[in-house]
């Protein structure tokens, strides 16, 4: 069992920036990827951003590329979501999941644990 808790979130201004961090607990089965996922008031859940194990693949959605920065310190069982230049569409609810075995999946039924989430609310 993993356990996911993301921490990081609030309340920014259009342009600015927040890290999100995720920390894993509990007995890990292997090697894990972790994505980051968010969800909007009345949308679906869409894939943000994934990392491998390793730390040497990741993988972004077209719409935060260039902004948003993924990566992970596995001595701390912490994963990060560097986002920079946010824009009011970003707002949403942001989670990390986690998937065990070494490669990540882009869609919410390939990973096994979530954690409760993190709000992001970036104003104009």
């Amino acid at each position: 069992q993993v356990q996911l808790v993301e921490s990081g979130g609030g309340l920014v201004q259009a342009g600015g920036s927040l890290r999100l961090s995720c920390a894993a607990s509990g007995r890990t089965v292997g090697p894990y990827a972790v994505g980051w996922f968010r969800q909007a008031p009345g949308k679906e859940r869409e894939f943000i951003a994934a990392i491998n194990w390793s730390g040497g693949t990741t993988n972004y959605a077209d719409s935060v590329k260039g902004r948003f920065t993924i990566s992970r310190d596995n001595a701390k069982n912490t994963v990060y979501l560097q986002m920079n230049n946010l824009k009011p569409e970003d707002t949403a609810v942001y989670y990390c999941a986690a998937r065990i075995g070494g490669g990540y999946g882009t869609t919410a039924p390939a990973y096994h644990y979530w954690g409760q989430g993190t709000q992001v609310t970036v104003s104009s």
